[in-house]
């Protein structure tokens, strides 16, 4: 699978991509993945930039995943649909899929998550995109357990578990693959921890699917 990843630090911090495609590669499948970030980036940002749309229109990829500036679904939910929809248009004409990367919510504002599943669970209806749920299973994760700490130290951004745990969810919804029992070395997470993720990851995926 070839993936293209359009975002920002909540993407590029921690090597997301390349940590999806080690899991992957365990799983047999061989991901080979582009990044095109920006630091606070939005995706209208990327959309005038050019860049992004320049690199879809390479035809060069099977999924392009889009990740929203972390608090715009909040306070301009309308600005990110009509970013969605450009942006997938783009996507559909090159001939790959859509991806949507729902985030999480900052630590010092957990209501926030519903207005950010909101905003990209109606993106994913409308354009019929894959909905990659981190927010929601990185809620539903820190409702049970009370480590590892999932944010980084400034409360907004992914601790090396909580980019584990994105990571996990990733195998999941979208190469939909079951991540418990890959031994894979993790910066910053012991073996014992990511464990706990892989099969918390599993079984809260499993409980959405099934409407739990």
């Amino acid at each position: 699978m070839r993936i293209l990843y359009v975002g920002n630090s909540f993407t590029s911090r921690n090597n997301l991509p390349g940590t999806v495609a080690a899991l992957a590669s365990a799983r047999g499948i061989e991901v080979t993945h582009q990044l095109i970030s920006a630091g606070g980036a939005s995706l209208r940002q990327h959309l005038n930039a050019g860049k992004a749309l320049a690199e879809i229109a390479s035809g060069e990829y099977d999924v392009v995943v889009l990740q929203e500036q972390s608090t715009l679904p909040v306070k301009s939910p309308a600005r990110m649909r009509d970013s969605v929809r450009d942006f997938h248009a783009a996507i559909e004409a090159a001939g790959a899929r859509t991806a949507l990367y729902l985030t999480w919510a900052r630590r010092n504002q957990p209501e926030a998550q519903v207005a950010l599943t909101t905003a990209y669970a109606a993106g994913a209806a409308e354009t019929g995109a894959t909905l990659i749920p981190v927010g929601l299973v990185w809620e539903r994760f820190l409702a049970t357990y009370d480590e590892p700490a999932l944010h980084d130290a400034d409360n907004s951004h992914p601790a090396p578990a909580g980019s584990y745990l994105a990571a996990c969810v990733f195998l999941i919804a979208l190469l939909e693959e079951n991540p418990v029992g890959i031994e894979l070395p993790v910066k910053g997470v012991d073996s014992e921890t990511a464990e706990l993720i892989r099969r918390a990851t599993w079984r809260i995926c499993t409980d959405l699917v099934e409407g739990r």
